[in-house]
């Protein structure tokens, strides 16, 4: 053996560590999900999901004074509607918890990043995400509708549209409605890879989303591929997206650095529910340190080329990191 290589000289100590190390974690990169529901006053933990709330618009701007005081960068809006139809027009509407959150995050924290999630799932009575057609979702008659969307979160003030349904030309159709309504500088972060996976559960409980028959495999993209992630990627750059994202994170590593490393958009990855939900109940068991899993979980996901990390654990990881 060369005993002149030692690698270990720089472990040796946590200076020596935090000199040479190659990948750093920072609340900057965090995007933290929020719920917001009809009412008022509301603030109801999540059951599948310790930790995590439907918040009230009125309780909305308390906690994007905590988020930006974190040093957390972005937030994404999810919401439920106060009415549901065939084809979620809910999603479009003003008067929608999402719109009018999303103004009152800017208004309160202006300088903080709010993302509108453009989807029509959870706005749906069937639960797909799209217009159906004898229990086919229409890719065609859902894009008008997801323009809608689109349009009306930017107009309520999001810098950034995240169109996460999977329907074929929907970021062409997207960058089309906002540029012809005025909004040429809000930004589409493309769900560009998303997977139709088995770790979504506890969110479809949180969106109250679940379809209403079958499932979505017709749209969202099957586990084994990776060729036609990148495929996916290519065609969203080539339609006008500004970020592209990969969902779920933690199982598709393999998939955020083929994307990273072949693409020249900046990459986002979702750390879903299902995994953020396993790692709280081995927490709650006492079977894993919660801390230092969670910062290695998200070091993993910004090693492997992601830039932005959407996760729930995003405010006590800030904090940690903070610490």
């Amino acid at each position: 053996m060369n005993m002149t290589q030692r690698p270990r000289r720089l472990r040796i100590s946590s200076s020596m560590r935090d000199l040479v190390r190659e990948t750093e974690l920072s609340p900057r990169d965090f995007v933290y999900p929020i719920f917001v529901v009809p009412g008022e006053g509301i603030q109801e933990e999540i059951p599948s999901m310790p930790g995590c709330f439907h918040y009230s618009v009125d309780r909305v701007p308390a906690l994007a004074r905590e988020i930006a005081a974190r040093g957390i960068s972005a937030v994404e809006v999810f919401g439920l509607p106060a009415y549901k139809d065939e084809i979620g027009s809910s999603a479009w509407d003003m008067s929608s918890p999402v719109q009018r959150a999303v103004t009152a995050i800017k208004e309160t924290v202006p300088e903080l990043i709010v993302i509108g999630d453009v989807c029509l799932c959870q706005y749906t009575s069937h639960g797909h995400c799209g217009e159906l057609h004898n229990r086919y979702v229409d890719n065609d008659a859902t894009l008008p509708h997801l323009v809608k969307t689109a349009v009306s979160q930017a107009r309520a003030g999001a810098d950034i549209v995240a169109p996460s349904d999977m329907m074929d030309g929907r970021v062409a159709a997207i960058r089309a409605g906002l540029d012809a309504a005025g909004y040429q500088n809000t930004s589409i972060m493309s769900y560009a890879v998303k997977y139709a996976s088995a770790y979504y559960g506890p969110f479809r409980d949180a969106a109250e989303s679940t379809p209403a028959f079958g499932d979505r495999r017709q749209y969202q993209m099957d586990p084994a591929n990776v060729r036609e992630a990148l495929k996916e990627a290519f065609l969203d750059v080539a339609e006008g997206a500004d970020i592209l994202m990969v969902k779920p994170a933690l199982a598709y590593l393999d998939v955020v650095r083929q994307v990273y490393e072949r693409s020249n958009r900046p990459i986002a990855v979702y750390n879903v529910s299902g995994e953020y939900s396993m790692v709280k109940a081995a927490a709650a068991n006492g079977w894993i340190d919660e801390q230092r899993i969670v910062l290695e979980t998200l070091t993993s996901m910004k090693r492997a080329g992601a830039k932005i990390i959407i996760t729930y654990h995003a405010m006590d990881a800030a904090a940690w990191l903070s610490a």
